[in-house]
């Protein structure tokens, strides 16, 4: 009984260190302006919507400040925190696991920049991740796949394919203990990095509309 009973602490990091590189603009995608206010407050909102969520905003130094003054010009008061990031996302995301005290709880890692998350959707991630100590948001291809080797290409077959998402849940412990390893190429993501610590993968369906803004077309 006291098993079923027990609250979990629930923390978010939240990792927004990209540019304008790809957005071809010189403010960071991250604060360019989504239905009246910068994509970072949509999708802070969405994890402090769900009950008991502890947020950590993790940016580039150098755009601290002008984080800050876009919540003064836009009254933003969604509780956070910022912490500092690094220089490559895994950097980022080992500082924000080394800013929450303890191990004990559930942490969602997800991208800045994915503001069209569903307070549903992390709410089952969460649920899933009590039981599995990990789950990680997919959705399926819809489109033909070819891969490429060399000058040669072949056709896939795509039913085995997954399309990754964010935000990934993961047991702390477990997650902070996967971290506590040396930086290596082949971590594209949280999943890679806690798979490499010799977890296994817990897929859950997630979101076509949970879509990364990128490009200019994604913000349109």
């Amino acid at each position: 009984m006291e098993q079923e009973n027990k609250v979990y602490n629930k923390f978010a990091i939240i990792v927004a260190g990209g540019s304008g590189k790809r957005m071809r603009t010189e403010v960071p995608k991250q604060f360019l302006e989504l239905d009246g206010k910068p994509i970072l407050m949509h999708t802070i909102e969405k994890f402090a919507s769900v009950q008991n969520m502890i947020c950590i905003v993790v940016l580039p130094e150098d755009q601290i400040d002008y984080w800050n003054d876009l919540c003064d010009v836009n009254n933003f008061e969604v509780h956070h925190r910022v912490i500092i990031g690094g220089q490559e996302r895994f950097f980022s995301v080992k500082n924000g696991l080394d800013a929450i005290a303890g191990i004990e709880g559930i942490v969602a890692i997800h991208d800045g920049v994915r503001p069209f998350v569903s307070p549903e959707l992390i709410n089952t991630l969460m649920n899933e991740t009590e039981q599995h100590g990990n789950a990680i948001p997919y959705t399926l291809p819809k489109e033909s796949i070819r891969e490429v080797n060399g000058e040669n290409n072949f056709a896939v077959d795509r039913t085995k394919y997954r399309f990754i998402q964010t935000p990934q849940c993961f047991n702390l412990q477990k997650i902070k203990e996967s971290f506590d390893v040396e930086f290596s190429t082949i971590f594209t993501d949280d999943a890679s990095v806690f798979e490499a610590a010799g977890n296994e993968i817990h897929l859950v369906e997630g979101e076509y509309s949970n879509i990364k803004i990128t490009t200019p077309e994604d913000l349109k």
